[in-house]
C-alpha cells in the first residue's frame, strides 16, 4: 500500500513487528515549500540539523536481515512538512520551541512559518492520513498475530541543539525509549543486548517515549513500542553526510531484536 507520503512495506504475515520510520525524508512539497520563510540554503541546513538521516536505509537491512521479515512504516515526506509523533494538541511539550505537529520555528529556534501560519490544512492533509494508516497498520499485525510490536526509528545529533527541551542529559550512542504503559521489560532487554556493542546505551536520554498510534497509546497493552534513537556520529558523517559502515552495523542490530520477539504471544 502506497500513498503520497507514506510507504507500508509488507512483512511476513505472521511477524508481529512493525519498523517505525517518521523522519527519514527530506522531501518538502513544492507548495508546502512555499509557506516557509528560510531562502534555499537555509532550509537545506535546517534538514540536515532536523532529518535523521539514513534511518530507512538502516530499517531496510534490519528487514532483509531479520529471520522473519518486519513490516515497515515509512514517512516519505520531511518532518518539516508534519511531524507524526506529535500530540497534535496541547498535550505536545514541544509546542513550547514551535515544534508540535507542524513546524514554527526551527532547530535553532528560528522562524520557520509565519506567526500567522494556519496549521490546519498541514494537519487535514498529511498528519490525520498518515496517524489513521499507521493505526490500520497496527490493527492489521493485531488481527494476523494477537500483538503488535511497534519499534520506532530514530537518530539525533552528537551535539545538543537549541529546540531540545532535554539537550543537558547524557547522550549515549544508543538511546532507548520507553513508555511506562507499552515497553515491557523482556522488549527493552532484548534491545539492550541486541544494541550493547557500539559503546553504551543508555534509556530515555536525552530523548524520551516512543510512538504509539493515539486510537491505543494507553488503552491496548496488546501494542508494545519502543524507540531506538541512534547518535549520529555512530554511522554518519554531520550533519547531513553520508552513511558509513556504522549503518550496516545498526541494521544488523535492528535485525537481531526483531529476531528477539517471537511470533506469538505465547511462543
Amino acid at each position: 500500500m502506497t500513498s503520497r507520503s507514506y510507504d507500508v512495506l509488507a512483512g511476513a504475515p505472521d511477524s508481529p513487528v512493525l519498523l517505525h520510520v517518521p523522519h527519514s525524508s527530506r522531501f518538502v512539497p513544492p507548495d508546502v515549500r512555499d509557506g516557509i520563510l528560510l531562502g534555499d540554503g537555509e532550509l537545506d541546513r535546517e534538514l540536515d540539523h532536523i532529518t535523521d538521516a539514513h534511518t530507512a536505509e538502516i530499517a531496510a537491512v534490519a528487514a532483509a536481515a531479520a529471520g522473519s521479515t518486519p513490516w515497515q512504516f515509512v514517512n516519505r515526506l520531511s518532518r518539516l512538512v508534519v511531524d507524526p509523533e506529535r500530540f497534535p494538541d496541547e498535550r505536545e511539550e514541544m509546542l513550547a520551541v514551535g515544534m508540535g505537529a507542524v513546524y514554527t520555528r526551527t532547530t535553532h529556534r528560528a522562524a520557520l512559518r509565519p506567526t500567522d501560519f494556519d496549521p490546519t490544512p498541514l494537519v487535514d492533509r498529511y498528519f490525520t492520513p498518515y496517524a489513521e494508516a499507521m493505526a490500520a497498520a497496527v490493527a492489521g499485525r493485531l488481527e494476523a498475530t494477537g500483538r503488535a510490536v511497534i519499534i520506532d526509528v530514530h537518530s539525533y545529533p552528537t551535539g545538543p541543539l537549541p529546540y531540545e527541551l532535554h539537550g543537558e542529559g547524557p547522550r549515549p550512542p544508543v538511546c532507548l525509549g520507553t513508555d511506562a504503559f507499552h515497553t515491557p521489560p523482556a522488549l527493552l532487554d532484548a534491545a539492550r543486548e541486541a544494541f550493547g556493542g557500539f559503546g553504551g546505551l543508555a534509556t530515555d536520554t536525552p530523548f524520551a517515549g516512543t510512538y504509539v498510534p493515539l486510537s491505543y497509546y494507553g488503552k491496548d497493552p496488546r501494542v508494545s513500542a519502543l524507540m531506538i534513537e541512534i547518535r549520529r556520529d555512530v554511522y554518519m558523517s554531520e550533519p547531513g553526510g553520508p552513511a558509513g559502515p556504522g549503518a550496516r552495523a545498526l541494521g544488523s542490530a535492528l535485525a537481531a531484536l526483531v529476531d528477539a520477539v517471537p511470533p506469538h504471544p505465547s511462543a
